[in-house]
């Protein structure tokens, strides 16, 4: 327990404390007049108000598709529901970087696929997604399979009975789901809603790849800005505005979870599967479906691989332009890109290593051995988790940026610095898998082995980790899948020594070369999609959940 304290205290609740103390206190003690200069300044207000507003109507659109995909599989007999279900979570395991480039390319005047279409936009004319609207479409997509996750736990717990009278009364589909259904689920819709809010809030990628070339100013990418700053004051301004950014996160999911819990949605019976037969609208709801994908999934990535196959950026797919060398420059001649890669797998590596053992050893007491300390111990690990990235990144810079004790150096500019940004932001991610696993496992049975002398090691290896084993494995490829191409922590933290392939796409478009951008962002997308066929050998032995991609 107090090796436990040690590492969530040292990488979660110190820095964070040292972030709220260095918002408010300079060299020069604490000045009331730099807080409002920096808070009342012009550029402050603006981001302020683009970023609530954005989030907010990113939320709404992500909220809306969320829910209808979640009635869609969980209460229609709508077929190939496995299928669709993947495709509609895949987008939340792309890196929103990647996903912002693929909008980019599909709707640029000179995309590939546009061509392919018949469809051209006039050469030299604004891009349609360099704008706040543009922000808001791809957030919401992006956002919408965290409300279906969320909402389609709650379905699964609405008594079928009580569908089944409102039907016997002469209720039809839509109405039952109006009034029975939604009443129900109104807590998994607001808890979606609050996910999403916490997600666009702090989605750098999407921001940062089309806020910045449409000069639409966010608190997220000022504060990626503000870390260029010169001055005494720079980095506690930056402080400043990730506290703000934090009051705003914190906020908005206390509002959801406030409306989440207004009214009484308790129920009785047990819950038992319940499917509204689709009949004659079996067909087009089907097309429609399926047409979503098409639209948010299929088009953008097929522009993405369109892209990274042509030589030049913008010139037509033909078999005359079709070259693999951006895809070989990025695996074998680019340093910079191989380097950034392999950082990035070794320190991710590191990270699983590290978090899931300690992931088990924090599920252990928090399963069986409850009390006040492993309590406190895993809100903390949550809300490093829901905070957004950029401030764990922003941070780990403050907390960091002088030398340690007794080594007496700076782990800022290094890999050390985003290892610990990593352990900070993904134990709680870690950790909720093998909490569905502990769940599976009579204690009864720890009991006995205890009584009859067994020590704690030979519990684990002959009582817990096999049972606990899949969903460790799951816990693992959860934050693999995560780290691996993560951007919104480490965009802070890399440097000339320490480059990790997340933050990559946008340098390689900041510098103009978009079709090498592309091709890493296919290799980035065929990583998760690897990981996400090879997690679905061992799902039946998992909680129902711990996968999002299965259905």
């Amino acid at each position: 327990m107090a090796i436990l304290a040690l590492f969530v205290g040292v990488l979660s609740i110190l820095p964070l404390g040292r972030l709220v103390y260095a918002a408010f206190v300079t060299s020069a003690g604490f000045e009331l007049s730099r807080i409002a200069d920096v808070l009342g300044g012009r550029r402050v207000f603006e981001a302020t108000v683009n970023t609530i507003w954005i989030s907010l109507s990113a939320t709404a659109l992500a909220t809306l598709a969320g829910t209808i995909a979640a009635l869609l599989v969980g209460a229609s007999d709508m077929r190939g529901r496995t299928a669709w279900v993947f495709g509609f979570v895949l987008p939340l395991m792309i890196p929103p970087q990647v996903i912002a480039l693929a909008w980019i390319q599909a709707f640029s005047p000179a995309s590939p696929i546009m061509s392919l279409l018949g469809i051209t936009l006039q050469p030299g004319m604004r891009h349609p997604l360099y704008s706040a609207s543009g922000i808001v479409l791809l957030l919401g997509l992006y956002n919408a399979p965290l409300v279906f996750l969320a909402v389609r736990a709650n379905l699964r717990r609405v008594p079928a009975d009580l569908v089944e009278a409102a039907r016997a009364v002469g209720a039809t589909p839509l109405s039952a789901t109006i009034g029975v259904i939604l009443p129900l689920i109104r807590g998994g819709i607001f808890a979606g809603a609050a996910l999403a809010f916490v997600s666009s809030i702090g989605n750098f990628g999407i921001q940062a790849m089309l806020g910045i070339p449409a000069r639409v100013p966010t608190l997220i990418t000022l504060i990626y800005r503000q870390l260029n700053a010169y001055g005494p004051s720079a980095l506690n301004d930056m402080a400043l505005l990730a506290l703000l950014l934090a009051v705003l996160t914190i906020l908005g999911m206390g509002l959801a979870g406030l409306l989440g819990r207004m009214g009484d949605q308790r129920v009785d019976g047990a819950s038992r599967p319940f499917k509204f037969p689709l009949s004659r609208f079996h067909l087009p709801v089907t097309a429609l479906a399926w047409g979503y994908l098409l639209f948010a999934l299929a088009l953008p990535l097929s522009a993405l691989a369109a892209s990274a196959l042509v030589r030049g950026y913008g010139q037509p797919l033909t078999l005359e332009t079709l070259t693999f060398e951006n895809f070989s420059n990025a695996i074998f001649h680019h340093e910079g890109i191989r380097e950034a890669f392999f950082t990035s797998l070794w320190l991710t590596g590191l990270a699983v290593a590290i978090l899931i053992p300690t992931s088990v050893a924090l599920g252990y007491f928090l399963s069986w051995r409850k009390g006040v300390t492993p309590r406190l111990l895993y809100l903390s690990s949550q809300l490093a988790y829901a905070l957004p990235g950029i401030i764990i990144g922003v941070a780990m810079i403050l907390f960091f940026l002088k030398p340690l004790p007794v080594l007496g150096t700076s782990l800022y500019g290094t890999i050390w610095v985003i290892l610990a940004a990593y352990l900070s932001n993904f134990l709680a991610l870690a950790l909720q898998p093998i909490l569905g696993g502990f769940a599976q496992i009579e204690r009864s049975l720890d009991e006995a082995a205890q009584v009859v002398g067994a020590g704690i090691f030979r519990r684990l290896r002959d009582i817990i980790l096999p049972v606990l084993a899949p969903a460790a494995a799951a816990s693992a490829i959860l934050v693999f899948m995560t780290a691996i191409n993560e951007i919104q922590t480490s965009v802070l933290l890399v440097s000339s020594r320490a480059q990790t392939i997340g933050p990559m796409i946008i340098f390689l478009e900041e510098a103009g070369s978009s079709t090498l951008a592309a091709a890493v962002g296919c290799l980035m997308v065929i990583v998760i999609l690897a990981l996400m066929l090879v997690s679905l050998t061992f799902a039946r032995r998992l909680p129902q959940g711990v996968l999002p991609w299965h259905d």
